[in-house]
């Protein structure tokens, strides 16, 4: 067998500060499910979000870790320096919304009626999903561009929003879905198809960027992005303006929320959601424009 020239693992994967980082990811979320699954237990589509959070991010770590330390991710065909930015960007706004949600949800002072032994394990898991984020948050810090550097775009303050801007989308989405009576006007129909467009568009672009299929489009990548970032904002701008309008203007809705509503299930509530993170949204793709005027792309890193 011929020599490659080099050592055949990569000690680097988890010696540097980055592969410490990972590790911890690895032995926090681990931690984490379980004492979940042990003791803490958890119940309903929330303690379901939070079990799958942790298992999701702790197997793609394991497996950036492995390919990373015997240099596997080589043959595969992904833009590395993208895909491992993506992830971490990802892990990061997936990891804090379970450190909050599981905790609110399960974790209580007293021990009846769950026992203290249940409430010990709940508060450690709770312990360990804040560090998990902290974790992941490090190596966001870590592996992002520095000024002048020329880097993955996934690792780019434009890159990391796209990423952050996808999330909440999915966040408006969910409350869409929760009996917002958005099909009552045409109008807020309008800006469910804008946040649909944005999402699916955002979500392609860090699909070409991961993949590093890019240079194989046969108009320039980078310019595209910028074009549609500008986009994004104006029709954003449009639904900040409009679903505002017809949810809470006393004439197609409710100023305020409706005393018999039950709490939970009530389409207000719903409503106001969607108003907040669509000018979070909003504010997100503002900073994108501005950020991405300052960038150098590079499809293969």
């Amino acid at each position: 067998m011929e020599s490659t020239g080099g050592p055949y693992l990569n000690t680097a994967a988890v010696t540097s500060p980055v592969g410490i980082a990972r590790l911890l990811q690895m032995t926090f979320g681990c931690a984490t499910f379980s004492l979940v699954a042990h003791q803490g237990g958890f119940s309903a589509a929330y303690g379901t979000f939070c079990m799958f959070v942790w298992t999701f991010c702790f197997a793609v770590t394991v497996f950036i870790i492995a390919c990373e330390f015997t240099r596997l991710h080589s043959c595969l065909s992904l833009s590395w320096g993208n895909f491992t930015a993506a992830f971490a960007m990802l892990a990061t706004l997936m990891s804090v919304t379970a450190a909050v949600i599981y905790p609110l949800y399960f974790v209580q002072v007293g021990c009846y009626p769950i026992g203290c032994q249940v409430r010990d394990f709940r508060i450690a898991a709770s312990v360990f999903a804040g560090l998990l984020f902290v974790t992941y948050a490090a190596e966001v810090f870590l592996t992002r561009a520095k000024p002048g550097q020329v880097t993955s775009y996934m690792a780019t303050v434009s890159g990391l929003l796209k990423i952050v801007q996808a999330f909440v989308a999915c966040i408006i989405f969910g409350a869409l879905v929760n009996d917002s009576q958005y099909g009552k006007y045409v109008a807020t129909q309008w800006c469910v198809a804008v946040y649909s467009f944005c999402f699916v568009v955002t979500v392609v672009v860090v699909a070409f960027s991961v993949t590093g299929k890019t240079a194989l489009l046969w108009f320039p990548f980078e310019r595209s992005v910028v074009i549609y970032t500008f986009g994004a904002v104006l029709l954003y701008a449009s639904a900040a303006v409009i679903w505002p309008v017809f949810c809470f203007d006393s004439k197609y809705g409710s100023p305020r929320r409706p005393g018999p509503c039950a709490k939970g299930k009530c389409p207000w509530d719903s409503q106001l959601v969607i108003a907040i993170f669509t000018y979070v949204n909003l504010l997100l793709y503002v900073l994108d424009l501005a950020y991405s005027q300052r960038i150098r792309f590079v499809s293969h890193i």
